[in-house]
């Protein structure tokens, strides 16, 4: 199964470093309930816009890590990795958010597909939204104002083989 791990420079660093993140791992894909939300039945049906809700709504988390990693540069961080299906389980928590998994096993660099890494012209805008996330979440129209901001900013793709040098510049 394809998961979107919502990362931090810091956490990406570790993985070319290690070689591995050490689990459990909250992370997004494609779920039944976002399939729900997004009223597709068919499981052949749009899946690539299915995970591309699943990468934004880990790219939201990754505002909230990095709001708590003050050494992780002020850009959004995804990685996308293939784990077995047997390491994923949905999460049982019904205020999470929607496509919201629980990954069980280590994620291996191996595992990794693709990091999606937000550019230098982003981190103004990703600055203020980390700074306001949880008020969005709350509610807030202005902090969501800000989040939109950042959130307007697509994120680079990257192959796992240039992720070790994407690190390096940061």
């Amino acid at each position: 199964m394809r998961v979107y791990l919502p990362a931090t420079t810091s956490v990406l660093r570790t993985l070319v470093d290690d070689g591995r993140l050490a689990g459990p791992h909250t992370a997004f894909a494609v779920t039944p309930g976002l399939r729900e939300f997004y009223a597709v039945s068919d499981a052949g049906a749009d899946v690539e816009e299915l995970e591309y809700a699943a990468l934004l709504a880990a790219a939201r988390a990754s505002l909230r890590l990095i709001d708590v990693d003050p050494t992780a540069a002020r850009r959004r961080v995804v990685v996308a990795a293939d784990v077995p299906d047997s390491a994923v389980s949905d999460v049982e928590n019904p205020d999470a958010d929607r496509g919201a998994v629980r990954v069980t096993a280590d994620l291996a660099l191996r595992d990794v597909a693709s990091a999606h890494i937000d550019g230098a012209d982003a981190e103004d805008d990703v600055r203020a939204a980390v700074g306001v996330v949880l008020e969005a979440d709350l509610g807030s129209e202005e902090a969501q104002f800000a989040v939109d901001q950042a959130e307007g900013h697509e994120l680079a793709w990257y192959a796992t083989q240039e992720i070790g040098a994407v690190v390096e510049l940061m």
